[in-house]
């Protein structure tokens, strides 16, 4: 802000138009970001609605004004913030003085001035157009001073006499409950802190859709992916967690070669949304109706709108320099995607990337009472206590869980004595969220039921440790902790990878110390993502009324069926792809078992009765079958959509049980004919090694793949002749045995001798050291282990081979 500048409005009043990074100490870290992309970034096509600034000095001279500022330093002077009775009693009484205060002469009029060039250059009458009012402290919003929405905003502020009421109650807004409790444990000086009130025209997202972006996964820190929630009306809904919205993850290389880049489509329940009133009071303005039903089942965002907010959030990040929090709207009337706010994220952009702590729940969970979004990575458990409103918080004990419809910033202070935290409402970008994250407190959002469920007094365990859901169980469950320094990790003269089957997870699993993954399973993706029998989605006329519209609530969001299935085991996919690139990941086509098909809705009736599902229709047969030839055709198409189109050729197809080379030569011609030609984008076909006769004939075999992936749980089973899930034989189950052990020899030796891939991708390596050892000697490539197992076992073999 210029000497000029600050000339042609007083040093009260200043244009975003004319500020940037440097006026943080002006006009705080909120308006100063506006300010610095309506400069640098309206040209790059970011639009930022025009707006103006009151500034610290205003703020100050405000309360100079009569003597208010020594009012309130002499009350707060005599606080103790952790007594929340008489922090209450502070807050409302210092909110209330600076609410009566009047504006020195000079500053109203000064801001009456800006308003009336705002309504000009908005070319319509003053009462057609409305404004928001937003709170921006000049220590609001650093990267190492978050204050996470501490301060209020209004929407829907009409005529000026509303607009200086509105600059008033956000200046009092600095005085809330949490914000003074916050200065006070993050040794803050309350009077180093000012605040500026930035007016900004509105966006009529409230007959449009709005939400929050981040350019780092908020929850494992992945950087490679943009995170969208998006759900209709004004986006303080979502920020408040009065909703739960849509949620979409984009991926940055894809996005940046111009190529498809959603990875995840995620549909909200979105029940409420916030609106424009006809009352035009501050504070009464803005009020919730419900959203229709077919709304609801529908996606708030287009995949363009989608790709255009990530686009704007790379530009965004780009310019910064650093991961960001954008919130966004789209309006309604003109059909434009605008940018409301952008502040530096500031939980996981600070944490330590080279230390990895993971909570694991020990042998399940037990009863899961309710489940919801999980917000951060950590396990608590006390005696639940439900609040209803904030003022009931004088009641809660630390150490409990705390479970209440929403929360808002003014819960702070009983939030940070929680051991959990637990809602009805909300998504991953709320406040809630956002809180629970700065204080590392578990938290399950989004419930729906929480407050009914779950009773004052009742033991509880909420884990947010096991992917995108939060459970809570009931009873105070066994959990372990364990931290690895990844760093420190040692080389080894084999390549461990994983097995990953649950792409939520993608993310946090590529922390750990990894090749890539060694078996992805489409089916878990498949059981987890979809839930239909493919056949069931392909012939979704034919089947009875009732089961039809089941089907039809789940696929609301997409175009038909076909393009639900495709686009969502794409997303599956690619989650893992773009979470483990550069490295492989190598994808194992479905392999139900006709009863595990059966299972699926609508599956009964496309499935036969099999006396032994384990060696029955599953399988290389089951694709070469005229009756899943269609449904082998959408997993192709859904693959296809990932490597060719979104650029992510790191993955790899696998093949499952193979029982004839007859079977092997046919398969190969199947997937050529569906666009998977083996050599052409790079793609390898790999063969589960998982049948003796794969192991006797192996080099026949190989003539059609380029590796085995040796899957020791089945071939151990058809080896010696056992049912491994029958207790009557399970003593018999062992890869060690010498029958066994030939068999992967053999497996391992043809492919060493062709040059070939060969990985082994079951449990054996973590259940039995001795055969991670031997498999060793035997010159295996890489073994894919369970997650939990990784550091484990990387460690034991890294001592063998020093």
């Amino acid at each position: 802000m210029t000497a000029t500048q600050q000339g042609s409005t007083g040093t009260n009043i200043a244009w975003f138009a004319e500020l940037g990074l440097d006026d943080v100490e002006h006009v705080g870290g909120k308006n100063a970001s506006l300010g610095e992309m309506v400069q640098h970034l309206s040209k790059a096509g970011v639009r930022v609605p025009d707006g103006f600034a009151t500034t610290a000095d205003a703020y100050r001279r405000f309360l100079a004004h009569e003597g208010l500022a020594d009012r309130i330093n002499g009350i707060l002077s005599e606080l103790d913030v952790e007594d929340t009775r008489a922090l209450a009693a502070a807050g409302a009484e210092i909110r209330d003085a600076v609410e009566q205060q009047p504006f020195p002469a000079d500053l109203e009029s000064e801001i009456r001035t800006a308003y009336e060039r705002l309504v000009g250059d908005a070319g319509a009458a003053a009462d057609e157009v409305s404004w928001a009012v937003r709170s921006s402290a000049t220590a609001e919003d650093l990267p190492d001073a978050s204050f996470a929405g501490q301060q209020e905003t209004f929407l829907n502020v009409r005529g000026i006499d509303n607009i200086l009421l509105a600059i008033k109650r956000v200046f009092a807004s600095l005085y809330n409950d949490r914000a003074i409790s916050y200065r006070v444990h993050s040794n803050f000086d309350h009077e180093a802190v000012a605040l500026s009130a930035g007016i900004q025209r509105m966006v009529r997202s409230d007959i449009g859709s709005s939400g929050v972006m981040f350019t780092i996964d908020t929850e494992s820190g992945f950087s490679d992916a943009v995170f969208i929630t998006s759900s209709y009306g004004l986006g303080e809904a979502v920020v408040q967690g009065a909703v739960n919205p849509d949620e979409f993850y984009v991926h940055k290389p894809a996005l940046r070669a111009g190529r498809p880049a959603i990875l995840k489509r995620g549909v909200g329940s979105k029940a409420t949304k916030m609106v424009y009133t006809q009352d035009s009071a501050v504070g009464r303005s803005i009020d919730f109706v419900d959203v229709d039903e077919a709304e609801r089942a529908r996606l708030s965002l287009t995949d363009a709108e989608v790709t255009e907010l990530a686009e704007h959030a790379l530009k965004i990040e780009e310019h910064y320099g650093r991961p960001m929090d954008i919130e966004w709207g789209k309006d309604g009337v003109d059909g434009g995607i605008y940018i409301l706010q952008a502040r530096p994220e500031t939980v996981k952009s600070r944490q330590s990337g080279s230390t990895l702590q993971r909570f694991r729940m020990d042998e399940g969970g037990g009863d899961v009472v309710v489940e919801g979004r999980a917000i951060g990575q950590k396990i608590g458990a006390g005696a639940v206590r439900v609040l209803d409103n904030a003022e009931a918080m004088h009641d809660f004990k630390a150490g409990e869980v705390l479970v209440a419809d929403m929360t808002d910033p003014d819960w702070e202070p009983v939030m940070k004595r929680a051991s959990a935290i637990v809602t009805n409402r909300g998504g991953r970008t709320c406040h809630a969220a956002i809180i629970a994250r700065e204080l590392g407190i578990p938290a399950v959002v989004g419930t729906g039921s929480a407050t009914r469920d779950l009773t004052d007094g009742r033991e509880v365990t909420v884990s947010c440790a096991e992917g995108d859901t939060g459970f809570v169980y009931d009873g105070m469950r066994e959990f372990s902790v364990s931290e690895t320094e990844l760093d420190s990790m040692p080389e080894i003269p084999v390549k461990i990878m994983m097995n990953v089957g649950t792409p939520e997870q993608a993310f946090e699993f590529s922390r750990l110390p990894h090749k890539g993954i060694g078996l992805a399973r489409l089916e878990f993706i498949i059981n987890r993502q979809i839930g239909i029998h493919p056949r069931a989605l392909l012939e979704l006329d034919d089947q009875e009324p009732e089961l039809k519209a089941e089907i039809e609530s789940l696929i609301a969001a997409y175009d038909s069926p076909r393009d639900y299935f495709v686009k969502r085991v794409a997303e599956g996919i690619s989650m893992l792809a773009a979470a483990f690139a550069p490295e492989p990941v190598i994808v194992r086509m479905s392999d139900f078992k006709s009863n595990e098909y059966a299972g699926l809705l609508g599956g009964a009736r496309y499935e036969p009765h099999e006396e032994n599902p384990m060696i029955g229709y599953r399988g290389a047969a089951r694709y070469l079958s005229a009756d899943f030839a269609e449904c082998f055709a959408m997993e192709c198409e859904a693959l296809k959509l990932v490597r060719d189109d979104m650029g992510l050729t790191n993955v790899k197809v696998m093949i499952p049980f193979v029982r004839t080379v007859a079977e092997a030569e046919g398969v190969i011609d199947l997937l050529a004919s569906h666009g998977l030609k083996r050599g052409e984008n790079d793609l390898q076909v790999v063969m589960m090694c998982e049948v003796p006769s794969n192991a006797v004939l192996a080099d026949a075999f190989l003539d059609h793949f380029d590796g085995f992936s040796i899957g020791s749980n089945d071939l151990t089973q058809l080896t010696l002749g056992l049912d491994r899930d029958s207790a009557l034989v399970a003593d018999g189950f062992d890869e060690r045995n010498p029958a066994v052990k030939k068999m992967l020899s053999m497996a391992i030796e043809a492919c060493k001798a062709r040059g070939k891939y060969v990985g082994i991708c079951g449990q054996g390596p973590s259940d039995h050291p001795d055969l991670a050892d031997w498999l060793l000697d035997q010159g295996i490539e890489s073994m894919s282990l369970n997650p939990d197992t990784v550091v484990d076992t990387w460690l034991r073999l890294a001592k063998r081979a020093g």
